[in-house]
């Protein structure tokens, strides 16, 4: 028996390759996206270890400043401790280097090259051809790495040559007298005497790195520098690890929610492998039968299709592992690291192959297809021999109540309550989400059992069509959860995408009021290399043509050395800073002798502060007596780690640092357009020259963040795009399976008179009805699910609260598309069951 079994199944195969290459492809596709998606990532964040490591090297500990640099004279103290092997002095700054034919962003490490072979001996400066020993010290001379070389079109074999480092709006002549080691980036190595003097930093220091004597207990050591005298408040120590880890906290959030919808392909997946055995299924009742009369036992039946689904999902994992490390491949290739969140931007890393990794994929793969073909087992178990050989099929059973259902709805109700978890990854709301899509597909059965009650259609075809809907509630609610399923997700990924690009163009009209900016066109922007010196923006101001000069100054803020740094923001408050910011709720007045500050949702999640508190830590870092009273909350989206607004004046009593980084401008009447226009700005090109600046008006800058997002996005709609074409191959399949199972039920309608145009009708009509009814069910059930996606996933992932905005136009267009599918296949698979063939299966019963 087992071996007729087999040959059943191997024929079945070979007469319907068409079927099985449709499961496969859909399994292949789903573990595709996820496994290259996984790979990319993981290979992105090791290539940024990497770099990290080499830079930063290996000491005990890092002790940075939380705001600013530290002393240099802290140094000394540090060195010469009885417990300290070793310490090493590192500056480090950012600049734009350029040649004649090519420019591009640096970073630039100031270090004492007697240390750095213990510490990090991959910014061990190589002298180039021609170099001299002493040029390790020289000044205005630095050695570039690998990247840095390709970038600039220099042979790192080459005699020493010149570049020029740009920043804010000097010019620097140096020469580069050689490589390091060190991968990642763009990056640069000089004598941090010489860099310090070269900018104008002296005295100043980023960090120091300190290795202690063998034995040293670390959380002792550092509570007794702490009471050296001179210590400075704001100081900190990190461990080598932590920036790293930074990148891989701030990025986890994103990198899971790339899994999840690239495992929303898979779920499909394996609806189409579902639809696709239930098609096989029922093709074949009448062999499957007649395997029961030759003594297949029901439980044999359902192991026969078991294997294979699981042999269709084995097939689709390693073809979908080798597809995935393609994809993979190309994209790291052509995109790099950066899959559009812009936490891994200008990384090239090499694909990390992981054979865990693939394993996982492949198993998920498999269990996804013997899940979709599950149900169509349990049919092939329970199909009556003799009902199913004279053609009468499976009839569904009385409808049940849809407790499950509601009861499944209700948990992922609760569940979307529950705060995130493993660093603000918002599990419970997954979870909620699958039990809002499983909850809603079961209860499906009892409410098509309410609907079909409550019909009465006058038409006889009608009436026709629903009178076997009625005797065959399960067929009609199998049609209609493929439809639920497929829909659902593209529904509520619709949903969540247009209210997050809807409130980013409602944030974007709240931050730049402004219609004109000005910003060195030098260096990254928020990079040392590219703040525009103090008394720029007053020269500016004092320029004819101008109304009004707002200048803006962003700079980082490292209060914990276990989170990403946040952002210091300094502008022009007023006395109502809702003006100037896009605040969540009301601005509290701030108290007499308090410095008000304005924090982003980011800050409330991550330091959990509330509005109408102090912030001690804030004058710690700038090493004050001030006292910062939070006086409101405002919506940024443009910074995930955090941001941190105060005004103007209150930066400048605090640091005395009168560096911009941007400059709004508000021209006079008169003076915004024409003519008029190029003469103001040919006037800031003069007063910055010889270093460039740049014009943005509002609406370009507007403009190009919308495409930043929409890149960033672009993964996002891929992978929605692969979910629903395989959802809509699934709702096909779906039909045919039920119109192909019913050709003698079409033979013997038409012995009783119908005309062939009568059965495509109904056929059609069937069709159409319930792909219309799915896709009022799966458009409620992914509304359902977006509210979870915008009001809970997102500000879990990534705090920061978004508008509920419905676009209802492109949602009425997938419904549309749900329902042509479904009534197109429908009518095709009638036309394929109600010709001759039908007849005669009829006249086989005789």
């Amino acid at each position: 028996m087992r071996a007729l079994l087999r040959t059943f199944s191997w024929q079945d195969l070979r007469r319907h390759p068409w079927r099985s290459f449709a499961a496969v492809a859909a399994v292949m596709l789903g573990v595709a996206l996820a496994f290259a998606v996984h790979m990319i990532n993981a290979s992105a964040l090791d290539e940024f270890s990497q770099a990290v490591r080499a830079v930063n090297g290996q000491p005990d500990l890092e002790l940075r400043a939380m705001q600013g640099a530290l002393p240099e004279s802290l140094y000394a103290a540090i060195a010469t401790h009885p417990q300290v092997e070793r310490a090493s002095p590192v500056l480090e700054l950012s600049a734009t280097a350029s040649t004649p034919s090519a420019r591009t962003p640096l970073r630039i490490v100031g270090a004492d090259a007697l240390l750095l072979p213990a510490i990090a001996p991959a910014l061990m400066p190589r002298l180039g051809a021609g170099a001299d020993r002493l040029d390790l010290f020289a000044p205005a001379t630095l050695f570039l790495n690998a990247a840095a070389l390709q970038a600039l079109g220099l042979a790192a074999d080459a005699p020493p040559a010149s570049i020029t480092l740009h920043t804010g709006l000097q010019s620097l002549s140096v020469r580069v007298a050689g490589t390091v080691a060190a991968g990642g980036a763009p990056l640069a190595v000089m004598d941090i005497g010489a860099a310090q003097d070269l900018f104008g930093r002296g005295g100043e220091l980023s960090r120091i790195d300190v290795q202690l004597r063998p034995g040293t207990d670390r959380a002792a050591w550092q509570q007794a520098v702490r009471a050296l005298p001179g210590w400075p408040g704001n100081a900190m120590f990190a461990e080598p690890g932590d920036a790293a880890q930074r990148v891989s906290n701030l990025s986890r959030a994103y990198r899971v929610n790339l899994t999840v919808l690239a495992l929303v392909a898979l779920f499909t997946g394996a609806y189409l492998v579902f639809s696709v055995l239930a098609l096989g299924v029922a093709q074949r009742a009448p062999q499957f039968a007649l395997l029961a009369v030759l003594g297949a036992t029901p439980r044999e039946r359902l192991a026969l299709v078991l294997a294979e689904s699981a042999l269709l999902g084995l097939a689709g994992s390693v073809l979908g592992i080798v597809l995935g490390t393609a994809l993979a491949l190309a994209a790291l290739q052509w995109l790099g690291g950066d899959l559009g969140g812009g936490y891994f931007a200008g990384v090239r890393p090499a694909l990390q192959w992981s054979t865990p990794a693939a394993l996982a994929y492949g198993l998920l793969g498999v269990a996804a297809a013997l899940a979709g073909g599950w149900w169509p087992a349990r049919t092939a178990q329970a199909l009556p021999p003799a009902q199913t050989l004279k053609g009468l099929g499976l009839a569904a059973g009385p409808a049940r109540g849809g407790w499950l259902g509601m009861v499944l709805i209700a948990a992922g109700a609760l569940l979307a309550s529950v705060p995130p978890v493993f660093g603000h990854i918002p599990l419970a709301a997954y979870v909620a989400i699958g039990l809002l899509l499983v909850g809603g597909i079961a209860a499906l059965p009892w409410g098509i059992g309410v609907l079909l009650r409550r019909l009465r259609p006058r038409n006889a075809l009608a009436l026709l069509a629903l009178e076997r809907a009625r005797r065959m509630r399960g067929s009609a609610a199998i049609a209609v959860g493929g439809v639920v399923a497929s829909l659902s997700l593209a529904v509520a990924l619709t949903v969540m995408v247009a209210s997050f690009r809807g409130s980013v163009m409602q944030w974007l009209d709240a931050v730049l009021p402004a219609p004109l900016y000005v910003r060195s066109a030098l260096g990254t922007p928020g990079s040392d290399a590219a703040l525009l010196p103090g008394g720029f923006a007053e020269a500016v101001a004092a320029l004819p043509g101008l109304a009004r000069v707002q200048p803006l100054r962003a700079s980082p803020l490292q209060l914990d050395a276990a989170r990403p740094a946040l952002t210091l923001i300094s502008r022009p408050l007023g006395s109502d800073p809702a003006r100037s910011l896009p605040l969540v709720g009301e601005a509290l007045p701030v108290p007499e002798g308090r410095t008000g500050i304005y924090i982003s949702e980011a800050v409330v999640d991550l330091y959990g502060l509330r509005p109408g508190s102090e912030w001690p830590a804030l004058a710690l870092a700038f090493q004050t007596p001030e006292r910062f009273f939070i006086a409101g909350v405002w919506r940024d989206y443009a910074r995930q780690s955090g941001a941190v607004a105060l005004d103007r004046a209150a930066w400048l009593r605090l640091t005395g640092d009168a560096r911009v980084s941007d400059i709004a401008l508000w021209p006079a009447d008169g003076a915004a357009e024409g003519a008029d226009a190029a003469a103001l700005q040919q006037a800031i090109r003069d007063l910055a020259a010889p270093a460039p600046v740049d014009f943005a008006s509002a609406a370009a800058i507007r403009e190009r963040s919308l495409r930043i997002f929409d890149r960033s996005f672009a993964v996002t709609y891929w992978l929605q795009a692969v979910a629903i074409a395989i959802g809509l191959f699934g709702v096909a399949a779906s039909f045919s399976a039920q119109v192909l199972a019913r050709r003698k039920e079409f033979g013997l309608l038409a012995h009783l008179g119908l005309t062939r145009r009568q059965i495509l009708a109904v056929v059609a009509g069937e069709g159409a009805a319930w792909t219309g009814v799915g896709a009022a069910a799966g458009l409620l059930l992914g509304l359902a699910v977006s509210v979870v996606l915008v009001h809970v996933v997102n500000p879990q992932s990534f705090h920061w609260t978004m508008d509920l905005a419905v676009p209802g136009a492109r949602l009425l267009a997938l419904c549309a598309a749900v329902v042509a599918s479904g009534t197109l296949t429908a009518w095709l698979a009638g036309r394929a069951a109600a010709g001759r063939d039908a007849v005669m299966a009829v006249k086989e019963d005789w």
